[in-house]
C-alpha cells in the first residue's frame, strides 16, 4: 500500500540505479575541479563526461570478487573509459564518494518533502478558513473544557506543521555538504581546492572538517526532523481517531461508495488511514534512534553506520513523503460534523459554562471559594443525574439572589467564547 501512494520521484532517488549515477556524478564533479585547477585536460573531462558509463548487474558481478561496492563501481566505469580511466578517484577515499553522493541523494529527497509540507499545510489552511466559526468543544483531558471553533483547531495544526517545515529546512541545510579530503581527512593527495570547486559544482558546501567520512551527527539531526514531523503527524491523526469516535463523531475520514469497513460489520467505518498514520509514525521515531547510535563510531570512521543508513533513510524519507501525501488526502475529504460539534458543547444543559458563571458571581460579590462551590454542585449534579446545567442554575436560590435569568442567558451565549477568534487567526492566516 505503501508503494502505491508514494511519490515516484522519492523512490527513484533510493534505488541502486540512481545511488551509482549520484557516485559517477561525483567523480566526474572533481574530475572537472581538477581540470579547473589545470591539472587534466578539460578536452580529457569533455569526453569522460560522454563516455562514462556503469551497468548495475556487471556492478554486482565485479563485487563478488572484489566485496567493495566502490572499487566494483569504479572498475566498471573504468571499462567504458580505456586509458581515461586513470583520472577516476584521483586522491580520494571511497567515503569521499558515497557520504558526498548521499548527501545530494538526501538533498534531492528533501526537495520533495518540502513540497509535501507546503501542500500539506495549504490544505490545512483552506479548511481552517472554512471552519473559522464552527463552534465546538474543547477538551483537556479528553474531558470537556470549553467552547472553541474547529479552525481554531486547525489553527494550531498549521501552527505546528509550520514549525516542523521550519526545523527541516534548518536541518536540510545543514547536511548540505560534502567532502573530498581523503584517508582520515588530512588532504594528503588531494588538496582542499579540488574539495571546495567539486563541492560548488554540486551545489554542497565542503565540511568544515571531515574525518575521512561526515561526522553523523549531521544526519542524526536530519533524521530527528523527519521523526518530528511523523510525530506531529501523528499527533493530528490521533485526535481524528478519536474525533472520529461513534460517541463524539465530530469528524469522519472520507469514505468511498465502494468502500468497506468490515469483514464481519457492514456498518462499519474506520479511521484506518488516520490508523495507519501513528502505526508508520512509530517507525520513523525508531529509525532516528538507529540515527543516533550511529554517531559513535571508532576513531576516525568504521563502517558500522553505513549498513543501517541503507535501510533508515530511503525508508524513513518514503515513509513522510507517504505520511504527508495520506494526511493531506485525510484533510482534503474531511467529513465535518458540525451539528454534531454543537451538540457536544450543550450536553448536561451546558456545564462548559461553569467557568462564565464562575466568574460572573464572583463579579457580583462572592468570594472565589464559595462561588466555585455554587457552581461545582451544579454542575456535579448535572453530570451524574444527566441533568440540566443550566436549569439547575434557575432553581438554586443561592445563584438567583445575585443573577437574573437574563444575565445567565448572556452567559450562556456561545459568542462570547468567539470574541478573540480573529486575533488567533490574524497570528496564523494573516
Amino acid at each position: 500500500m505503501i508503494e502505491r501512494y508514494s511519490r515516484e520521484e522519492m523512490k527513484n532517488i533510493w534505488t541502486l540505479e540512481s545511488k551509482f549515477n549520484y557516485y559517477l556524478k561525483v567523480e566526474i564533479a572533481v574530475c572537472e575541479a581538477y581540470a579547473e585547477l589545470g591539472e587534466i585536460p578539460k578536452e580529457d573531462v569533455l569526453i569522460i563526461k560522454q563516455r562514462a558509463r556503469f551497468d548495475v548487474k556487471r556492478i554486482d558481478e565485479i563485487e563478488r570478487e572484489v566485496r567493495h561496492d566502490v572499487i566494483a563501481f569504479l572498475t566498471n566505469v573504468n571499462e567504458s573509459l580505456g586509458d581515461l580511466g586513470r583520472y577516476m578517484h584521483v586522491g580520494l577515499t571511497s567515503s569521499d564518494v558515497i557520504d558526498t553522493a548521499f548527501a545530494l541523494q538526501i538533498q534531492d529527497s528533501g526537495k520533495i518533502i518540502l513540497e509535501d509540507l507546503n501542500k500539506t499545510i495549504n490544505s490545512i489552511k483552506e479548511l481552517a478558513k472554512k471552519h473559522k466559526n464552527t463552534i465546538c468543544i474543547g477538551r483537556s483531558h479528553g474531558i470537556h473544557a470549553e467552547v472553541m471553533t474547529f479552525g481554531v483547531k486547525l489553527c494550531s495544526w498549521i501552527d505546528i506543521l509550520e514549525r516542523q517545515k521550519d526545523n527541516f529546512e534548518h536541518a536540510l541545510e545543514q547536511i548540505r555538504v560534502g567532502q573530498i579530503s581523503g584517508p582520515v581527512g588530512t588532504y594528503s593527495n588531494i588538496s582542499p581546492e579540488v574539495e571546495q570547486i567539486t563541492c560548488k559544482h554540486l551545489g554542497l558546501k565542503p565540511a568544515r572538517i571531515s574525518t575521512q567520512i561526515i561526522a553523523r551527527d549531521y544526519h542524526a539531526y536530519f533524521m530527528q526532523s523527519l521523526a518530528l514531523i511523523a510525530s506531529v503527524i501523528e499527533q493530528f491523526a490521533t485526535e481524528i481517531r478519536h474525533l472520529q469516535r461513534t460517541e463524539v463523531l465530530e469528524v469522519e475520514e472520507g469514505f468511498g461508495a465502494h468502500q468497506k469497513g468490515s469483514s464481519a460489520m457492514p456498518h462499519k467505518k474506520n479511521p484506518v488511514l488516520s490508523e495507519n498514520l501513528c502505526g508508520l509514525a512509530r517507525v520513523v521515531r525508531a529509525n532516528s534512534l538507529v540515527a543516533l547510535e550511529n554517531i559513535p563510531l571508532w576513531h576516525e570512521r568504521d563502517i558500522s553506520h553505513s549498513s543501517a543508513e541503507r535501510i533508515i533513510f530511503p525508508d524513513s524519507l518514503t515513509l513522510v513523503d507517504f505520511m504527508l501525501n495520506r494526511f493531506n488526502e485525510i484533510v482534503e475529504n474531511l467529513v465535518v460534523h458540525e451539528n454534531n460539534m454543537l451538540k457536544n458543547t450543550e450536553k448536561f444543559g451546558g456545564i462548559v459554562f461553569s467557568q462564565k458563571v464562575l466568574l460572573t458571581l464572583v463579579s457580583k460579590g462572592l468570594s472565589r471559594e464559595d462561588a466555585y462551590t455554587i457552581v461545582q454542585r451544579n454542575a456535579l449534579d448535572a453530570f451524574n443525574n444527566h441533568g440540566n446545567f443550566k436549569e439547575n442554575l434557575l432553581k438554586d436560590k443561592d445563584v438567583m439572589k445575585l443573577l437574573t435569568p437574563q444575565e445567565i442567558d448572556t452567559i450562556f451565549d456561545k459568542k462570547e467564547f468567539l470574541q478573540n477568534i480573529d486575533k488567533i487567526y490574524a497570528r496564523i492566516l494573516n
